[in-house]
């Protein structure tokens, strides 16, 4: 993957270059395809979705962040699930 894939959720700005994944909002969090995991919930019954991306794996976790979104935030964020998906894609890849 060569292109820059990005998205803005509220206040925070999400890029993914292939192999780092940095967040920007309230301070500024990078992760690398190698050393990291996503986790996204499916939606709850009011469309409520949980993601978790933590440094590490699942099973030997170090920091975890957490962001809780609505079913509104959600669909104003369409890139934001693609941007996962590519970050996942990633993962498994590497």
């Amino acid at each position: 993957m060569n292109d820059e894939i990005t998205t803005t959720v509220g206040r925070e700005f999400y890029s993914f270059d292939g192999r780092i994944l940095e967040i920007f909002g309230g301070g500024p969090i990078r992760f690398h395809i190698r050393h990291m995991y996503v986790r996204v919930t499916s939606p709850d019954r009011k469309g409520k979705r949980v993601v978790e991306i933590g440094h590490g794996r699942p099973e030997f976790r170090g920091r975890c962040h957490i962001w809780r979104y609505t079913a509104e935030e959600w669909e104003q964020a369409p890139g934001l699930a693609a941007l996962l998906e590519a970050v996942r894609a990633a993962i498994d890849a590497a």
